[in-house]
């Protein structure tokens, strides 16, 4: 089982998520009780994304203040790889991710999914035979992907981690660093409406993730100054975005919220964590100066040490630097005191979209 697997077999049994347009419970009111009743036949709904370096599915039905997930399936399937280079999606990467797709469509059959979103990013979007690949994608597994512009994909982002941002901050950086793009937000104040995709101030699609820094730089041999020259780069690619958002940073009770995987391994590693646990992580607060303690043992780490760390694995070893250089320069541009921790993105805001427009929790009540 990978590092990406386990972190979806340690999901809650309800995830802690917000109605879009009701106030959300806070994270500390997740229960792990057994399923409440359902009607006999309840809408069941998956949200699939298939991202520059994984493919993730998220099955779930709706509960009371959320959803419960019932079945979830992720797996490191690097589809950019080389893209950066030729522009184009190669052979291999093509067939790791039908693959991995064809798992998906036998998952959502099983549970008799009757609703859902199938997204591609980044790497459909770049790639110039993005479109020829989800033909194939439609032929051989039988899923219709969507390629989703930037902007829909960061309000997705936006919409499945906003309940985890503080009551009290009047602006909030959203960031989810990718395989191949990084976005971030600038979200307002919950003064200016509860719908999180209102309260979106600023937004952008960096061109800048894990596996594109990691291929242009490389990912084995990291020490601290190729890791400032990352850093440097990534700072470049942020700064129109800093500039329009800079008075965020003045905002009271500002702070950054950050979802990848990036996050969730310093995460992890901080908690000092034998194993990656999702309920240790979403949610998890942390200073300044413990993001810096762990970025600092990492750079200082070999990539064998990288492999053998239960919160990184051996397929992310040569990815996990070029996440943290995209980290540190959101951290330099919006200095934070504290960062927020969110094991849940784009597929949670995926689900709260599509149930927020069958008004599922409305039926619940009824």
């Amino acid at each position: 089982m990978t590092v990406e697997d386990r972190q979806d077999s340690d999901r809650p049994i309800v995830a802690a998520v917000p109605l879009p347009g009701e106030r959300p419970a806070p994270p500390e009111a997740v229960r792990f009780a057994p399923e409440p009743y359902q009607r006999p036949h309840p809408t069941t709904y998956a949200a699939l994304d298939l991202g520059t370096n994984n493919c993730r599915l998220l099955i779930a039905r709706p509960a009371q203040h959320g959803f419960r997930v019932v079945d979830a399936f992720s797996r490191i399937v690097r589809l950019g790889e080389g893209l950066g280079a030729s522009g184009r999606l190669c052979d291999d990467a093509m067939d790791r991710a039908v693959e991995a797709l064809k798992i998906c469509k036998s998952k959502m059959e099983h549970r008799g999914v009757t609703r859902a979103r199938l997204i591609t990013t980044e790497a459909c979007r770049a790639a110039t035979n993005g479109v020829e690949f989800v033909r194939r994608v439609g032929e051989e597994a039988s899923i219709e992907l969507e390629i989703v512009d930037q902007r829909t994909e960061a309000s997705l982002a936006v919409t499945g981690c906003a309940a985890l941002a503080a009551p009290e901050a009047g602006a909030v950086i959203i960031f989810d660093i990718g395989g191949g793009s990084t976005e971030i937000v600038w979200l307002g104040g919950r003064e200016a409406g509860r719908d999180p995709a209102q309260r979106i101030r600023e937004w952008a699609s960096l061109p800048i993730g894990v596996v594109s820094v990691a291929e242009r730089y490389g990912g084995v041999e990291v020490g601290r100054e190729k890791f400032e020259r990352m850093v440097d780069d990534c700072s470049e690619a942020l700064a129109p975005f800093a500039r329009k958002a800079a008075a965020a940073r003045d905002a009271p009770n500002f702070h950054l919220l950050g979802t990848s995987g990036t996050v969730t391994t310093v995460a992890g590693i901080h908690l000092r964590l034998p194993r990656y646990d999702r309920r240790q992580v979403d949610g998890l607060w942390m200073r300044q100066e413990d993001i810096l303690s762990v970025i600092d043992e990492l750079v200082a780490m070999d990539y064998a040490e990288r492999q053998a760390n239960a919160c990184i694995g051996r397929e992310r070893a040569d990815l996990v630097l070029a996440g943290c250089a995209i980290f540190e320069a959101i951290r330099r541009a919006f200095p934070s005191p504290k960062v927020r921790i969110a094991d849940r993105g784009l597929r949670e805001g995926i689900l709260l979209r599509m149930m927020h427009e069958d008004r599922a929790w409305w039926r619940r009540r009824q």
